[in-house]
């Protein structure tokens, strides 16, 4: 059965060159549909000052949808009823989602629990005995299909219910050594993954994945990790999403525990068992769910930017990220004006975006 014409649209835009979630999300406030977006950004990117990127073609995202179903997955849109609600609160939410396994554990109350890849056995023999616990408890537990934490994760909660979210392509197995478990979660959990297929995990992917699965869950437990690890980035990302963040204390002589003291330091909450897991994500669970695709998908009047507005803004950026807020103040014009001349820039290739909604020129 084809897929509908609406959804070809939106795999087109989201697949399309320059075009990240919140480019998408624009383009759909802006011009009310998928379908309008892609006949609309050559005209937007001539004002940007750059060629036209190229667009996805309807037959690629159809050989995507052919070859996801041949894997046994299928595509979750943003605003379907299957698409993960907790999810589909975020502002850089991934427009799609390719997913198999159990469909049923994305409604499920769940918690991320990551760390350290060379994690200590202390570590992995404790996060498998909380995973364990927290599935006992009816909580999925969520991870990113790393060595160490995430693979001691999974593997405690594989009878109760996990979710692996990957930095390449669903069909794509990474690291090696966990062929064997990343095949029992698509039979037994579910895993995810925002890259069309064949896509092999490149470094930009990973923080990418971190914000997918701290955006999934109610909570983030980090059981060990040093100052600058990954996983830090997906307990940044949980708070920034409103989310509990939680950590496992350790010895401060050990270089992988500093970064969970020193999240403790900052406020998180302190873990020693399950309990304290499910104490601090238990007002989660009365929490309503906000479906903000509602809030972008009808079109708004066109925001026209001059040449003049948009000498404002190419003047204020440069190499270094700025919040999108001072471009604002700095230049006195309209958050519409401003945000207008960034999607033409975006569009024209000229713009890069970074987290906590940063832009510099590319």
């Amino acid at each position: 059965m084809p897929a509908p014409a609406d959804q070809i649209a939106r795999l087109r835009l989201i697949r399309s060159e320059n075009i990240g979630p919140v480019t998408y999300f624009q383009l759909l406030a802006r011009f009310g549909s998928a379908q309008a977006a892609l006949d609309a950004i050559p005209d937007l990117a001539a004002r940007g000052g750059g060629r036209s990127p190229r667009l996805a073609s309807k037959a690629e995202v159809e050989r995507e949808i052919e070859e996801v179903a041949g894997l046994g997955a299928r595509h979750l849109f943003l605003g379907q009823g299957l698409y993960p609600p907790l999810l589909a609160e975020l502002e850089t939410a991934p427009p799609a989602l390719i997913v198999r396994g159990d469909l049923n554990l994305l409604d499920k109350m769940s918690v991320a629990m990551v760390g350290a890849r060379n994690a200590s056995a202390a570590a992995c023999r404790f996060a498998r005995m909380l995973a364990q616990n927290l599935g006992a408890a009816g909580i999925v537990v969520v991870s990113g299909l790393a060595r160490g934490i995430d693979s001691a994760a999974h593997q405690g909660a594989l009878d109760t219910g996990t979710i692996a979210v990957i930095a390449g392509g669903i069909d794509i197995v990474y690291p090696p050594e966990n062929e064997a478990l990343q095949a029992a979660i698509a039979e037994r959990g579910v895993l995810v993954a925002e890259q069309p297929p064949g896509v092999e995990p490149r470094a930009r992917h990973f923080p990418y994945r971190n914000r997918i699965i701290a955006g999934l869950t109610q909570g983030t437990v980090v059981v060990e990790a040093a100052p600058r690890s990954g996983s830090l980035i997906t307990a940044r990302y949980a708070a920034e999403f409103g989310r509990e963040v939680m950590a496992v204390p350790g010895s401060p002589l050990d270089p992988r525990a500093q970064g969970c003291n020193l999240l403790i330091r900052e406020g998180a909450t302190l873990v020693q068992v399950a309990e304290d897991v499910l104490e601090a994500i238990s007002p989660m669970q009365v929490r309503p769910f906000r479906q903000r695709e509602l809030d972008y998908v009808a079109p708004g009047p066109p925001a026209d930017a001059d040449d003049e507005a948009r000498r404002a803004i190419a003047g204020l950026l440069g190499a270094t990220a700025v919040e999108v807020d001072e471009l604002i103040r700095q230049s006195r014009l309209t958050p519409a004006i401003v945000h207008t001349v960034l999607l033409e820039l975006e569009l024209a290739g000229r713009l890069e975006r970074h987290a906590g909604g940063k832009v510099s020129l590319a």
